[in-house]
């Protein structure tokens, strides 16, 4: 353990700082190295026009980006004016629906309305024609109750008139009837 910490005391102490020895504008100086190693590479860098590369590649990503950006927004201008468009169909088309409900119900009322109708029509006419059956059956009934008296009556003329009647009666209302028929027919 205490090797660990030795060690670690010994990386901090040893820094870039202290690697340096002797004056700095000398090759043996190792700051110095860097310092022109680096300033060689970015002459390297701008003689190479990487700067201008690396903008050019820069600003094509950025363009592209903002085409992106630009047709992400068109596209979403798109979608908010079909989405307002269905809105107003959807509208337009619910009110359809209500108005259409609102008829049909008012059809349903004229329809129940002219049902009523019909149907008080069709009582008063079956009320009326059992009330014409109901006088046509007493019509009828006292009609057959006149020719029965009739032919009672006739019966009971005949059997009057049959115990009462002797020949000579009888020939004489014979002839009595034939003068009233001769009479009548000329």
């Amino acid at each position: 353990m205490t090797r660990i910490f030795a060690t670690l005391i010994a990386m901090s102490a040893a820094s870039p700082a202290f690697a340096a020895k002797g004056p700095f504008f000398s090759l043996t100086n190792s700051n110095f190295v860097v310092l022109i190693a680096f300033l060689l590479f970015i002459a390297v860098l701008l003689y190479l026009k990487v700067p201008s590369l690396l903008g050019g590649l820069l600003d094509k990503r950025a363009a592209g980006i903002q085409g992106e950006l630009d047709e992400a927004r068109a596209l979403r201008e798109e979608a908010q004016t079909l989405l307002a468009s269905y809105e107003r169909k959807q509208k337009e088309v619910q009110e359809q629906a209500d108005r259409i409900v609102a008829h049909a119900k008012e059809e349903a009322a004229e329809a129940a309305e002219a049902a009523k109708a019909d149907l008080k029509k069709s009582i008063a006419r079956r009320l009326q024609a059992a009330e014409d059956q109901i006088a046509s059956a007493e019509q009828s009934a006292v009609k057959e109750v006149k020719d029965k008296a009739v032919v009672i009556a006739v019966a009971a003329a005949k059997d009057v008139i049959a115990k009462q009647m002797t020949a000579e009666s009888g020939n004489a209302l014979i002839d009595d009837a034939i003068a009233q028929v001769d009479a009548k027919l000329h």
